[in-house]
């Protein structure tokens, strides 16, 4: 049997929990959706952004692409540096508008789908941590934080962990 850490246990059960759901769900209002994107944010002990907190209720009152778009969740650093110093609010902020790094929420009905342009197939799916152009796509802000719309190709790179990346 092959063990699976936590944090991947709980995105395997969430995603079974969502695809268990009927199809034809009424979109919950906002009133129903508690905190936005800000309870997905963590404290710092593991991972900043845990993206296994989104519940399908938040995810529906998001924006869904069109075309060739996808829907990103930018990177937001720690709250607390490696030596125990508090990061104000605006930093963070800023941090996250600057970030190159984000979480994959959703894809529009085209993207990737255009095989001259991805022979190989896509670069990145759901739920994927991937590297983009500092000013690429539309940013905009929703409860809790902001959000990015990005075309499929301003994907540079996907990764494992956003804290990799230093893009301060």
């Amino acid at each position: 049997m092959i063990e699976v850490p936590g944090y991947l246990a709980a995105e395997i059960e969430a995603e079974k929990k969502i695809k268990a759901v009927p199809a034809k769900e009424p979109i919950p209002k906002k009133e129903e959706v508690k905190e936005g994107a800000e309870k997905m944010y963590v404290e710092p002990v593991q991972r900043v952004l845990d993206p296994t907190k989104a519940d399908k209720a938040m995810i529906d009152r998001m924006p869904q692409p069109t075309g060739w778009r996808m829907l990103i969740l930018p990177y937001r650093g720690k709250k607390m540096s490696d030596g125990g110093i508090y990061i104000p609010d605006k930093t963070l902020d800023d941090g996250q508008v600057q970030t190159v790094v984000g979480y994959v929420l959703r894809l529009g009905p085209l993207a990737y789908a255009d095989k001259e342009k991805f022979p190989d197939g896509p670069w990145c799916k759901e739920k994927s941590w991937v590297v983009f152009a500092r000013y690429a796509g539309s940013r905009f802000r929703i409860e809790g934080g902001e959000v990015r719309i990005l075309n499929d190709d301003e994907v540079l790179a996907t990764i494992d962990d956003p804290e990799d990346i230093i893009s301060f």
